[in-house]
């Protein structure tokens, strides 16, 4: 199969929201918001995250659309405001359908969102979350670069369970460890691993 992925583009919204209703219904763990919460928002609430996702100068979504214009996947990244220094991809769909080695396709929304970030941000440093539980989506992120940082957060939704934070590794080498990640908060200062 043929996909087509890109930037969304600000009138988008309707779209935007349908994968992510889809997303949430499929994988409700893998995600920071749950469905009915998402579901809730108002239109205008949609129109303005997809026009922001669309044209903001450090923050992105993409989707990974079939050749006949189905929206089957979705991959966004921003900047940690809590953290500076940082970017994170978050967001990251494939539709079951979609999945797997042989298509490809959750490599090439994440090659687009990282080259874009780099590309786009002055961030030194790429994270992700992934929930604990998603062990399929742990190892796909560290078939792709990702590795273990050692960071552990609680999941926004059940804070008895745990995030895990992974780092790109080669995201951007640089010299020095940001004085705000330690290894008390559980990163390795050494620089074969970038988070």
């Amino acid at each position: 199969m043929t996909y087509v992925v890109r930037r969304i583009e600000p009138g988008e919204w309707r779209q935007l929201h349908a994968l992510r209703l889809e997303a949430l219904r499929d994988s409700p763990t893998a995600f920071g918001t749950t469905y009915a919460d998402t579901a809730a928002l108002s239109d205008e609430v949609r129109r303005q995250q997809a026009a922001s996702n669309a044209t903001s100068p450090t923050s992105a979504t993409f989707i990974a659309a079939t050749e006949y214009g189905r929206w089957v996947g979705m991959a966004s990244s921003a900047p940690l405001e809590e953290v500076p220094g940082h970017a994170h991809i978050h967001g990251v769909y494939v539709a079951p359908a979609h999945r797997g080695q042989e298509a490809g396709l959750a490599t090439r929304l994440m090659d687009v969102a990282i080259r874009w970030t780099r590309d786009n941000t002055d961030a030194a440093w790429l994270t992700l979350g992934v929930h604990e539980d998603n062990t399929r989506a742990q190892a796909f992120y560290r078939r792709i670069g990702f590795t273990e940082t050692g960071k552990v957060v609680p999941y926004p939704l059940d804070p008895s369970m745990n995030l895990y934070i992974m780092g790109y590794e080669d995201f951007r080498r640089a010299t020095t460890l940001p004085a705000h990640l330690d290894s008390s908060e559980g990163f390795d200062p050494s620089p074969s691993v970038s988070v």
